[in-house]
């Protein structure tokens, strides 16, 4: 290598800025405590239903073992909120549908697996070198471990990376790279002996400090999970259709949050306060054309009607919200027809309670 590591660095860190990343820093590889509270949670069955976390081994925890000759990771940082969203309000109304606000504009993996590739190819073209990986919740990678040995900020209680100056609504890519450039110094925490985040959770998702069970988090029941959202935690999610952010919304250190500057992240097709009920009577391809684009695509239009479902069956009864129910009494999937049946019967089980 024929040029200054420490020079490339800060080049590498400009560069970032100039492709709208907020921050970028520079990690080491090695991971071995975060290896270790890993293989734990996978091994309590916290996982849930992703069974492929397990099945990558090391190499989620030793990047050199997902891409050879990696020898540090370049972390980045891109914030996603987007201006004007009134969280409070849509999850004070029932008759609303909430999603989470990552995924209320154009699907960020795309966002951000361009910026980092244009980043990747200007640093392969200063150091000389084509060992490099770009990645965006696309890889098995410890994003936030690598964040914060990167000093990007330092993960909470809940599990989210957080920064005292922005707050927890940004996204986070890396680049692998062969390059020995000078590492960042990890940031202290700050979460002292707040318990919000903890104490907000519908599910009781954060079963301790740093703990999280996915199997009761809403985000991991509304996307992750096939199949139907088990009884237990249905109420629970309120309105709640795709992911939550209430962990998130009660944290203090996100009331220094920045709106993003990123259009593409500007809520799409209403998403920021849609009707349920609206919502619940898009067909499939009505679904396809419309979340064309989007992180929601994935989950498909079945899982989609499910959340729905659920919501429906935790809103107030109303002549539209019955009527919306009933036509998806005869759905394809059973899957949906079970959560229609279930909210159906809450809405009749309220109305022999008002009646008696």
């Amino acid at each position: 290598m024929n040029v200054d590591p420490a020079a490339i660095a800060a080049q590498v860190k400009a560069w970032g800025r100039e492709l709208g990343f907020q921050k970028v820093g520079i990690a080491g590889i090695d991971l071995p405590e975060d290896e270790r509270r890993l293989e734990a949670w996978l091994a309590a069955g916290r996982h849930g239903g992703m069974a492929w976390m397990a099945r990558h081994g090391t190499r989620r925890s030793r990047p050199a073992e997902l891409v050879p000759g990696t020898l540090r990771v370049i972390s980045a940082r891109m914030d996603y909120l987007p201006p004007g969203a009134d969280v409070e309000t849509v999850l004070a109304d029932p008759t609303l549908g909430y999603v989470s606000r990552y995924a209320l504009g154009r699907d960020y993996h795309k966002v951000l697996r361009q910026r980092l590739a244009r980043l990747a190819a200007r640093l392969a073209e200063a150091a000389g070198t084509a060992g490099y990986r770009a990645f965006t919740d696309s890889a098995p990678v410890l994003e936030k471990a690598l964040a914060r040995d990167a000093g990007l900020g330092w993960i909470g209680k809940h599990t989210n990376l957080l920064d005292r100056q922005d707050g927890s609504w940004f996204f986070l890519g890396e680049i692998f790279t062969d390059l020995p450039l000078p590492v960042d110094s990890p940031v202290t925490a700050h979460c002292g002996s707040c318990t919000a985040c903890i104490d907000v959770c519908p599910t009781r998702a954060i079963v301790a400090p740093f703990e999280l069970d996915a199997r009761r988090c809403i985000s991991y029941l509304t996307i992750e999970l096939d199949g139907p959202i088990p009884e237990q935690f249905r109420a629970a999610m309120g309105n709640r259709i795709y992911g939550c952010d209430d962990c998130q919304l009660v944290c203090p250190w996100n009331r220094y949050a920045r709106s993003t500057a990123e259009p593409g992240f500007n809520a799409r097709h209403g998403l920021d306060a849609p009707r349920l009920v609206e919502l619940f009577a898009w067909t499939e391809s009505e679904f396809e054309a419309r979340m064309a684009g989007s992180a929601i695509r994935r989950i498909g239009h079945a899982r989609w009607l499910r959340n729905i479902a659920v919501a429906l069956g935790n809103a107030p009864t109303s002549p539209d919200v019955l009527a919306a129910l009933g036509q998806r009494l005869s759905h394809p999937s059973g899957v949906v027809r079970e959560s229609v049946g279930w909210a159906l019967e809450r809405h009749a089980a309220a109305s022999r309670r008002t009646a008696g």
